[in-house]
C-alpha cells in the first residue's frame, strides 16, 4: 500500500522531535538530537540523544543538559506478528545514561512489550502496565 507523503513523515521519531518524559528523572520535555539507529530516525524502543527542555527545580537533570533516552511511547502505528496494531497518543522516552542504565526509578505509563524483544527489561519491569 502507498503512503501519503505526511504518514511518511510521521513514521520515525526524527532529529528535532519533542518528547515527553515519563519516568521520575526531573526532566518533564526532551527535544531529539539524534537517533542512535542511524538516519531514519528512532522507533519503539530505540535509543535516542536529546537535550532537555523542560525541568522541574528538583530533578536530576537540569534544562539545558544532553541525556540518552529510550523510546518507549510512538504516534506511529506499529504492526504485530498476531496481526494487532499498537499506536499511542504521543511521543515519549525514558531518560537512560550511556550504559543504558536508568536515571528515574519508576516508568509512568503503559510500555509496549516490543520492549522485552529490544533487551529494556528494566524498563518492562518498572512500567505499571505492558500493553
Amino acid at each position: 500500500m502507498l503512503l501519503s507523503h505526511f504518514q511518511q513523515i510521521r513514521t520515525f521519531i526524527q532529529m528535532r522531535t519533542n518528547l515527553k518524559v515519563v519516568d521520575n528523572s526531573g526532566a518533564k520535555r526532551v527535544m531529539s538530537i539524534q537517533s542512535l539507529r542511524g538516519k531514519k530516525g528512532a522507533r519503539l524502543g530505540d535509543m535516542i540523544i536529546g537535550s532537555v527542555k523542560e525541568a522541574q527545580p528538583c530533578g536530576k537533570v537540569k534544562k539545558g543538559d544532553v541525556v540518552y533516552g529510550v523510546v518507549v511511547r510512538a504516534a506511529m502505528r506499529k504492526g504485530r506478528s498476531d496481526g494487532s496494531e499498537v499506536q499511542f497518543d504521543n511521543n515519549a522516552v525514558v531518560l537512560v545514561n550511556k550504559k543504558g542504565e536508568l536515571i528515574g526509578t519508576r516508568v509512568f505509563v503503559p510500555v509496549p512489550h516490543e520492549l522485552r524483544k529490544k533487551k529494556h527489561l528494566k524498563i518492562v519491569a518498572l512500567a505499571e502496565h505492558i500493553v
